[in-house]
């Protein structure tokens, strides 16, 4: 049996032939084309994503059947999805992208998506940029921080001028010899 390169047509079956992709220990399915992640994490610790070889003899084989305790969710590198989007703005051909897709185990959405982020930074890239030296972000509590200051000082000065005027009425009456202790009040009164 003569075997055909990942992405062609069998010439006597009229069959796409698919890729391999590579599937993690934990049942993470990695497009062909994508860039290895550094390891899989399962609970605080990382684990090396193991080696996977492609399938021997030409054959398929059967995906594996054990579903994963926890989902994880499939990360793309920035490099993986600018190839991605160059390759989908590239197709001419009618379902040239949906194959492209297809191979490479994408959905349409995630696409959609790309592009949208590629002229977002176009865009911020393109505006015009504030010259200058940065300003520090403003601390939203800091305008409620200098009025509490200003008042705290008002309040010390009303205080340091309430001690010296009792100061000032304990020498009086210490001159004049008035008792400022408090009268006792009569029952008559």
């Amino acid at each position: 049996m003569r075997t055909s390169k990942p992405g062609s047509i069998h010439p006597d079956l009229s069959v796409v032939v698919v890729p391999p992709r590579k599937t993690t220990e934990r049942g993470v399915v990695v497009p062909s084309g994508a860039e290895p992640i550094d390891g899989v994490r399962s609970g605080g610790t990382t684990t090396p994503a193991p080696a996977v070889e492609a399938p021997s003899g030409g054959g398929f084989s059967a995906p594996d059947p054990e579903v994963s305790e926890r989902p994880t969710r499939r990360r793309f590198t920035a490099k993986y999805k600018q190839r991605i989007v160059r390759e989908a703005d590239a197709c001419t051909e009618p379902g040239a992208v949906g194959s492209l897709l297809r191979r490479e185990g994408l959905y349409s959405s995630l696409l959609g998506t790309w592009r949208k982020q590629r002229d977002q930074r176009e865009l911020r890239a393109l505006a015009p940029q504030k010259r200058g030296r940065k300003t520090e972000p403003v601390n939203p509590l800091a305008k409620k921080l200098a009025q509490v200051e200003r008042e705290k000082r008002d309040l010390e000065r009303q205080l340091r001028k309430a001690h010296l005027l009792l100061d000032l009425q304990k020498k009086v009456s210490e001159i004049l010899g008035i008792s400022l202790e408090p009268k006792e009040r009569d029952e008559t009164e």
